[in-house]
C-alpha cells in the first residue's frame, strides 16, 4: 500500500471495454478504491484495514427500464458476462410494461473540479496514521481520558463510458480523488464523552492533537450533569449537528424522485419561504472546503445548484429518471447515486450552508438565558419526510446554556422536530464553516460531506431524556 506513486488512470479504459461489450445505449461506471483505515479504542489501536478494489457497474436501458449488474473482475470475459446479466435484468423489468427512463444522454466535455486530488494523501502511508493516533493518545492521557475513533485516507479513481459511439471515439472520462477523515471521541472516568472530527481532500489537514484536545475538554467539563424536562428550548448547534440536519433535509426535501412523486417536503412549495431569511443552502461541488466530484454516477457534470436562497425554496436535485418523471422541462442536475438512478432517488452530496455574522459559538450563546448546546446528533431518523420531522439524540458534548454562557454538562436529550422548522427559527449563524463528514464506510466507500457553520435556533423541541 505504500512506497510508490499513485497508479495511472485506467478507470476510463475499463469503462470503455465494459460499454463495448454491453452495446449501444449502455453505460458503464468503474470505481477503483485504495484506502486505509485505522480504528482505535481506549487509547490503543484495535483494527487496521487496507482495501485495493475495483467495481464495474454496467447499466442497460430497455423499453424505459434499466438493468444493472456489477463485477469486480475486469477481464473481457467477466465484463461480457456482467453485460449479459444487465441485459437480462432489463428485459425482466420490461416484462411488466414500458418504463419511464429516457436513456443516457450525450455528455458534456469533462470539466474537472478544483483540487480533487492530493498526491501525498494517495500514498496511503500508515506511518502518518500511526503518528496521528499517537498524538491523540498523548493528548487524551494528559486529560485523563480514553481516546476512541477512526483515522482513514483513500485514493479513488472513477471513470465512465457510453456504449453509443464505440469504437469510433468512445465517450469515456475519468477523475481521481482523495479524501481523509479522522474522528476522536474522548471518554472520561465519569462516563461523559466529547467529540471532534475533521475531513478533507488532504490528509495533512487532519490535526489529531487539536481534535483530541477539543474532545477531551468536552468530556472533562466541570459540573454535575443537569437535567431538563421535555419542552422547547433555544439551541446552539455546533457544525457536526448542523451537518446531520442538512443531510437529513436533503433526503426529505431535495430528493427529485420524491418531489416528482409528490412525496417531497418541497412539493408545491418551490418559490415559498420555508426557512429563515438567513438560510442559504446550495449544492456546490467546487466549493474549496467540500469533497469535490466533477460528475455523478450517470456521467453528468456537476454544477452549483441553489436549493434554498434567503429562506425561499429554490429547487431540488434530479438524476435522469427523476427528471423525466418530473417533466415540465426538468433535467438531471448531476445527482445520480447509481447509473439509471438509485431506488431511493438522487441526493446532493456537496451541500454548503452559508455562514452568518457571529464570530463563534460563544457569540451564538450570548443572547440565550436558558438553553441547550448540542455538539452532534446520533441515531437520527426521519419520522415523516413530507414534514421533515426527525428524531435524534444529542451525544458527546451536550451542555446547559445559562445567562449567555455554557455552565455545565447536560444529560443527553431526544430531539423530535422538523428540520425546516428549526431552520425557520434560526436567528444567527457563525462566520466559520466546517466540512462535516462521516468516515465509517461500512459499505462501499462514498466520501461526501456538508460544509456548514454553527447556528442558533430560538426554539427546538425535545421530547425527553435520551434512552
Amino acid at each position: 500500500m505504500t512506497g510508490g506513486p499513485a497508479r495511472d488512470i485506467v478507470a476510463d479504459e475499463i469503462a470503455a471495454r465494459a460499454a463495448e461489450r454491453a452495446g449501444p445505449d449502455s453505460f458503464a461506471l468503474v470505481t477503483l478504491e485504495r484506502s486505509l483505515m485505522l480504528r482505535f479504542a481506549a487509547g490503543r489501536p484495535t483494527q487496521s484495514t487496507a482495501i485495493d478494489d475495483v467495481t464495474v457497474e454496467i447499466a442497460v436501458p430497455f423499453h424505459g427500464h434499466v438493468g444493472r449488474a456489477s463485477t469486480n473482475a475486469v477481464d473481457d470475459a467477466a465484463l461480457a458476462e456482467c453485460a449479459e446479466r444487465a441485459k437480462l435484468a432489463a428485459r425482466a423489468a420490461a416484462a411488466s410494461g414500458n418504463g419511464d427512463f429516457p436513456g443516457f444522454g450525450e455528455p458534456d466535455d469533462l470539466v474537472v473540479a478544483r483540487d480533487t486530488f492530493d498526491p501525498a494523501t494517495a500514498e496511503l502511508d500508515p506511518a502518518s496514521g500511526a503518528a496521528g493516533l499517537e498524538e491523540a493518545f498523548s493528548v487524551a492521557a494528559e486529560h485523563g481520558v480514553e481516546a476512541h475513533g477512526i483515522w482513514t485516507v483513500a485514493e479513488q479513481e472513477q471513470g465512465w463510458a457510453l456504449g453509443d459511439d464505440y469504437p469510433g471515439g468512445q465517450d469515456a472520462e475519468a477523475e481521481r480523488r482523495t479524501d481523509a477523515f479522522m474522528k476522536v471521541i474522548c471518554i472520561a472516568p465519569s462516563g461523559r464523552s466529547g467529540y471532534a472530527a475533521s475531513s478533507s481532500v488532504t490528509a495533512a489537514d487532519l490535526d489529531a492533537g487539536a481534535l483530541a484536545e477539543q474532545a477531551a475538554r468536552k468530556a472533562t467539563a466541570a459540573g454535575e450533569p443537569a437535567e431538563l424536562p421535555p419542552g422547547e428550548y433555544p439551541v446552539v448547534f455546533e457544525a457536526p449537528a448542523v451537518g446531520w440536519l442538512c443531510d437529513l433535509l436533503a433526503g426529505c426535501a431535495f430528493n427529485g424522485l420524491a418531489h416528482a412523486e409528490g412525496r417531497g417536503a418541497l412539493d408545491g412549495k418551490i418559490g415559498d419561504a420555508v426557512a429563515a431569511p438567513a438560510i442559504n443552502l446550495a449544492d456546490s461541488p467546487a466549493h474549496p472546503r467540500t469533497l469535490p466530484r466533477s460528475f455523478d454516477a450517470e456521467g453528468t457534470l456537476k454544477w452549483p445548484l441553489p436549493l434554498i436562497q434567503d429562506g425561499v425554496a429554490h429547487g431540488v436535485a434530479y438524476d435522469i429518471r427523476s427528471a423525466a418523471l418530473a417533466g415540465d422541462g426538468a433535467v438531471t442536475t448531476g445527482h445520480a447515486l447509481a447509473p439509471g438512478g438509485d431506488a431511493a432517488g438522487p441526493h446532493p452530496t456537496n451541500l454548503v450552508l452559508a455562514g452568518g455574522g457571529a464570530a463563534d459559538e460563544a457569540e451564538l450563546c450570548a443572547p440565550i438565558e436558558r438553553g441547550v448546546y448540542v455538539t452532534r446528533l446520533w441515531y437520527a431518523n426521519v419520522v415523516r419526510p413530507k414534514e421533515t420531522l426527525i428524531t435524534a439524540v444529542t451525544r458527546d458534548g451536550t451542555f446547559l446554556i445559562e445567562d449567555g454562557r455554557i455552565t455545565r454538562p447536560l444529560r443527553d436529550l431526544r430531539l423530535t422536530d422538523s428540520v425546516l422548522s428549526i431552520l425557520a427559527r434560526t436567528t444567527a449563524l457563525s462566520r466559520d464553516q466546517t466540512l462535516m463528514s462521516d468516515g465509517e464506510f461500512y459499505g462501499r466507500r462514498f466520501a461526501y460531506g456538508v460544509v456548514c457553520p454553527a447556528l442558533r435556533a430560538d426554539a427546538v423541541r425535545f421530547t425527553g431524556a435520551a434512552g
